[in-house]
């Protein structure tokens, strides 16, 4: 076989991701997909936005960057996550609407 420069491309296969969000995160959303229209002249539904938006959150996280430079370690057995015990909180208190590809 040749050796080329370019590598092998990576899996590119995408993974639906689904979660609620409370109905301020949902308006707060809605309200960038607007602003998002009105700056660019193009009307873009909420889960197209939200793997970008979470991509440029992600890679603009340099604390999150060096823990990923440095291995993530795991939680010992029977630690809570801060999402855990911050959802843990909320018990009761009534579901928020998921995001889909309809709303704009």
């Amino acid at each position: 076989m040749p050796e080329l420069k370019l590598g092998r491309l990576p899996d590119r296969t995408p993974v639906k991701i689904s979660f609620a969000a409370s109905p301020e995160l949902n308006q707060a959303l809605q309200d960038y997909a607007a602003v998002y229209r009105t700056t660019y002249g193009q009307a873009e539904v909420v889960a197209e936005l939200v793997p970008f938006m979470l991509e440029a959150f992600l890679d603009g996280d340099r604390g999150f960057a060096k823990a990923r430079k440095e291995g993530i370690e795991e939680p010992p057995p029977g630690a809570s996550s801060p999402i855990r015990s911050r959802r843990s909180r909320r018990v009761g208190e009534a579901a928020a609407p998921s995001i889909t590809g309809t709303e704009e």
